[in-house]
């Protein structure tokens, strides 16, 4: 599933070392559902996730807590 998350007004406040941060997070999130995050990417007002997830996960409780 390709899921893309936008800044409020699409502000850029993603700086480098912020987007490091953030996929570190989403890949531990992505980990406790036994998804795998498969590829990563931002700029400075958006991310785009790349999530390979099982069947018994509920998609709305996964992207809820990313």
């Amino acid at each position: 599933m390709h899921l893309v998350f936008v800044t409020k007004y699409r502000r850029g406040m993603f700086t480098p070392a912020k987007l490091e941060r953030c996929e570190e997070i989403m890949r531990d999130v992505c980990a406790g559902f036994e998804a795998g995050l498969k590829e990563f990417n931002g700029e400075r007002d958006h991310v785009h996730l790349l999530v390979h997830y099982p069947p018994k996960v509920q998609l709305s409780k996964l992207v809820n807590s990313l």
